[in-house]
């Protein structure tokens, strides 16, 4: 038997955004995925609390054959338990995401809102001066805004400034699974922001992306194309899972310090003993 099971001081703690407790350290995206009926499991089979959707996008697909994977979604966070997160993904103005904000908040009946603001369209790089007046009317206006933003530490403060809670910084441009392209500036934001949560989000593309991004000491990951574009989302989901728990785990037993020579492990002095 699983000794988590048998011993729950055994399994990560659970961290919080904007009051809300959560076990899973996993969010999970929705688009691109081959079909509705993997959609569901996918999210099932990841164990994820929060589940991420694209205002855009849904309104794009409205008769248009994507009312399938909506229902799918749905279907899964009851499932779950899930909340959602929707999101301004496609849009590239403060003012444009401010109003698809609030239309979010009108048809979910949330104040949760993943703010994106897209700055430039080759690395769809986020525009850190309308990412920041888009929080800060959005926070003036009672939303809880998870800023979808770069790496870089000032950029993050301003937020902070404004009044966002929680930061999700890229490890690198979305879609790309290039992983952890910049680990020193990650782990700076880290060590500067040791009591906001953060989220890595964007760019990961593998199980090990997510395990070093948990070791780094961050609160979670959010990805969708590493699962939704993999031979089998399913599996790779529950995959996303576990790794994910693991390398919290890991971050919160204390990973030992790499050291530059070899450190003998067995006694080269003493006493023998038998065992």
């Amino acid at each position: 038997m699983d000794a988590a099971l048998l011993n729950p001081t055994l399994n990560p703690s659970a961290w919080s955004a904007y009051g809300v407790t959560l076990n899973s350290r996993l969010l999970l995206g929705t688009a691109g995925y081959p079909s509705p009926q993997a959609l569901h499991e996918a999210i099932v089979a990841s164990g994820t609390e929060v589940v991420t959707v694209g205002l855009r996008r849904i309104h794009a697909g409205e008769g248009g054959g994507d009312n399938g994977h909506i229902a799918a979604i749905r279907s899964a966070l009851r499932e779950q338990g899930a909340r959602l997160l929707p999101n301004t993904a496609g849009c590239r103005t403060a003012r444009e995401a401010v109003e698809l904000s609030h239309l979010a908040r009108e048809l979910y009946d949330t104040a949760w809102i993943k703010l994106e603001v897209v700055g430039d369209e080759q690395t769809l790089q986020p525009d850190p001066w309308e990412l920041v007046l888009a929080a800060e009317e959005l926070v003036r206006e009672g939303f809880q805004v998870f800023p979808y933003c770069t790496d870089d530490l000032v950029t993050c403060q301003r937020l902070l400034d404004v009044g966002c809670e929680v930061l999700m910084p890229w490890g690198a441009p979305i879609g790309s699974g290039q992983g952890l392209i910049n680990p020193w500036a990650l782990r700076t934001l880290r060590e500067r922001l040791p009591h906001i949560p953060l989220i890595v989000d964007a760019g990961i593309g593998a199980p090990a992306h997510a395990v070093q991004a948990m070791e780094l000491g961050y609160d979670a990951v959010l990805l969708n194309s590493a699962v939704s574009q993999a031979r089998d989302p399913v599996r790779m989901a529950a995959a996303f899972g576990r790794v994910v728990q693991a390398g919290r785990l890991g971050y919160e037993a204390g990973v030992m310090a790499p050291q530059a020579m070899a450190v003998a492990t067995t006694p080269v002095s003493g006493r023998p003993f038998l065992l």
